[in-house]
């Protein structure tokens, strides 16, 4: 039988739950696909409009500017793609192109079909760089072409990507549905798309995204083409193509979007594509804010960091807007980090790392909360009382205890919903002495 060891100090793994920062990657053997350098783009102005969040032009600015001060000069937002159809968002591109001639730190691009028609609106609007919708799976190239097929859809392609580097633009395929498309495809068309590019230059070297338009990517080597993420990104770097020339942009609708996106990362895709706070199409895109915070986990960003606490701003900005988080929305929802349990309001008064992830106030600037309903006991009281008012009760007092009894002759008269601290303090000044301010 073994011994179970019973040390003099408990052992909090600070290594992997530093105190100062999020919870941080130990490698047993740290991925050889894993590439230096890693970033993200954002495609709120493009893929969050195309999921129920319209625009005005000074919305469209107050966000970019926010994730401008959000990024600031950590390099962890690079780019961020627009449309280019309407006057409003044309007018929100140029506002962002000026502000990053003057400094801003991310650079707009724009998102247009991969089509000569497409390519001749953005030609001359100053972009450096386009992406280009390049629907890869037969799903796609056989019901959206007339008569339909691969060929025409690749010749289609390939005629505007030539028109853009005519232009002086970076191409950026958009491979849409690539976990449901063919090798067969995709591999022909990155090659031939090399070659047409190879004349023009470095500066001109295109990339290519991965979509996973319908969330079907799986995180795992040991499945098959096309749904396994790990195998997609390496048959992309056995063609040649760098982590700065690949990038993933992936969607929620089954659960795995963070999952998928950290899998390539670890196969050597160098750019997550997605939104701060998920916005997006259906279950939305991949929420940059939790996959940046495994990305500095895994060691990205060590000299320099986004400011988390910025996503407050544009959390309360969306919700100005009609566009609100999900009250449990991981990270920055209301309730991310409010317990109504007794037993883990107990456990913040006694030892408050017990039941918070990492240092939640310093690095999300949002504090550690708790609602009471009729199980958050007296520990939730303590915690709320001691939060808001800075004193510390036993938990025999007898004004706690005259407090802890109306909130259960709440809860025993029907009430179903829990009780915020501004319903509280009344009560808790008719019964608790609080200390004169100065």
């Amino acid at each position: 039988m073994s011994v179970m060891p019973d040390p003099v100090e408990p052992e909090y793994f600070l290594d992997s739950f530093p105190r100062d920062d999020f919870p941080a990657y130990l490698w047993v053997e740290r991925p050889e696909n894993m590439p230096k350098d890693a970033w993200t783009t954002e495609t709120t102005h493009r893929d969050g409009q195309q999921g129920g969040l319209p625009l005005t032009t000074e919305q469209s600015l107050k966000i970019y500017d926010l994730f401008c001060r959000f990024t600031g000069d950590s390099g962890a937002i690079r780019q961020a793609e627009f449309f280019a159809y309407r006057p409003s968002d044309r007018a929100a591109l140029e506002g962002a192109m000026e502000r990053y001639a003057s400094g801003a730190p991310i650079e707009p691009t724009t998102w247009i079909r991969a089509t000569t028609k497409d390519v001749r609106l953005i030609a001359r609007l100053g972009v450096r760089e386009t992406g280009m919708l390049a629907s890869a799976s037969d799903y796609h190239t056989f019901h959206k072409f007339k008569p339909g097929g691969r060929k025409q859809a690749a010749d289609a392609y390939l005629d505007a990507v030539k028109m853009t580097l005519d232009a002086g633009i970076r191409p950026r395929l958009h491979f849409e549905d690539a976990t449901r498309a063919p090798l067969d495809f995709l591999k022909p068309f990155i090659d031939t798309v090399l070659a047409i590019s190879a004349s023009y230059g470095p500066d001109l070297r295109p990339k290519f995204r991965i979509c996973d338009t319908m969330g079907l990517g799986l995180p795992y080597d040991d499945v098959a083409l096309p749904r396994s993420i790990p195998r997609l990104f390496a048959e992309m770097r056995k063609l040649g193509l760098h982590p700065e020339d690949l990038e993933f942009h992936p969607h929620n609708d089954t659960h795995l979007v963070v999952a998928n996106c950290l899998a390539a990362i670890r196969s050597g895709c160098g750019v997550i594509n997605g939104t701060l706070l998920g916005k997006g199409e259906r279950s939305g895109n991949a929420p940059l804010e939790g996959v940046l915070l495994h990305l500095i986990g895994m060691g990205y960003f060590r000299e320099k960091r986004p400011d988390f606490r910025v996503l407050n701003d544009l959390a309360d900005l969306y919700a100005t807007m009609g566009e609100a988080l999900p009250a449990k929305y991981p990270l920055f929802g209301r309730d991310a980090h409010r317990t109504r349990a007794g037993v883990h309001a107990d456990g913040l008064n006694k030892f408050w790392w017990m039941y918070a992830p990492f240092n939640v106030p310093q690095l999300l600037g949002r504090p550690l909360e708790v609602s009471l309903t009729k199980e958050s006991g007296l520990g939730g009281l303590i915690f709320l009382i001691r939060q808001h008012l800075g004193v510390d009760l036993p938990k025999d007092d007898p004004g706690l205890l005259a407090v802890h009894a109306w909130v259960m002759a709440e809860f025993d008269g029907g009430r179903q919903t829990s009780i915020e601290w501004e319903e509280l303090e009344p009560v808790v000044a008719a019964h608790i002495a609080t200390p004169a301010a100065d």
